[in-house]
């Protein structure tokens, strides 16, 4: 069942592009939509509450109110929408959360834009690789900004591949983006190529994305006690794209 509840009822959205930020590999989704949420000031704007949530409250430093763990956000002025997750979601809840997201993704006639690594043992100084697939006729814009097709088959696995899935089989427009990343460690230079080479020309914004390559050890800290958790918690599948050379 949808239980997406607007909290913001004064902001009003156009067919909005959405950034997924869940879990995932080298939390690339997730370093990057905390990074457009903060650098644009996007306002909390609705409560997820999709079956299969972990039920817990989140609160934020210099704040008294309470969160839900999943939530998006909003920039009226840019039309954008973003997903953040506090908590990782469950391969066993993945399907139920699908569904509920993608309802309310189609209601509202979102483009959404679902984040994922690809395990890479990257050299120094070397450029991640990033690739872009679609459902409907979402494959375009992917040509329009030259973002290549993926070098191998492959699949996306977790609540991202889930997402990805129940729009393939509900004929929901969305585009998978998969960026080579660290499988060891939370990668800040993946996510900003993510963000310069993807998020900004589909979605048309200019985020600035200097701070992730200047503060990337400090992001990785911040973030590393997250991956840890997740990584604790046995029932949950991160989100990542794994190559299946096993089936050719």
């Amino acid at each position: 069942m949808t239980n997406i509840a607007v909290v913001a009822d004064d902001i009003e959205l156009d067919a909005p592009t959405l950034v997924e930020g869940l879990p995932g590999l080298g939390l690339v989704g997730k370093i990057a939509t905390d990074h457009l949420i903060e650098q644009f000031d996007m306002t909390y704007y609705a409560a997820v509450d999709c079956e299969g949530i972990p039920q817990i409250a989140v609160y934020e430093g210099g704040d008294r109110d309470l969160l839900p763990p999943v939530r998006f956000y909003a920039d009226e002025e840019r039309d954008l929408l973003a997903l953040r997750s506090d908590v990782p979601i469950s391969s066993e809840a993945a399907p139920q959360f699908a569904r509920c997201v993608t309802s309310w993704v189609d209601s509202h006639d979102a483009t959404p834009l679902y984040l994922s690594g690809l395990p890479h043992q990257k050299q120094a100084g070397e450029v991640p690789e990033l690739y872009g697939a679609a459902t409907g006729d979402l494959g375009q814009l992917l040509d329009e900004h030259d973002i290549g097709s993926p070098s191998e088959t492959g699949a996306i696995s977790g609540p991202t591949g889930a997402l990805l899935h129940r729009a393939s089989r509900s004929d929901v427009g969305a585009i998978g983006l998969i960026v080579e990343s660290d499988p060891r460690f939370p990668d800040p230079e993946a996510a900003r190529i993510l963000l310069k080479d993807a998020i900004d020309p589909i979605a048309g914004i200019d985020v600035n994305t200097d701070e992730l390559v200047e503060s990337a050890e400090e992001i990785r800290e911040q973030k590393e006690q997250f991956a840890q958790r997740m990584q604790e918690t046995e029932e949950a599948e991160s989100s990542q794209a794994k190559p299946l050379r096993m089936f050719q």
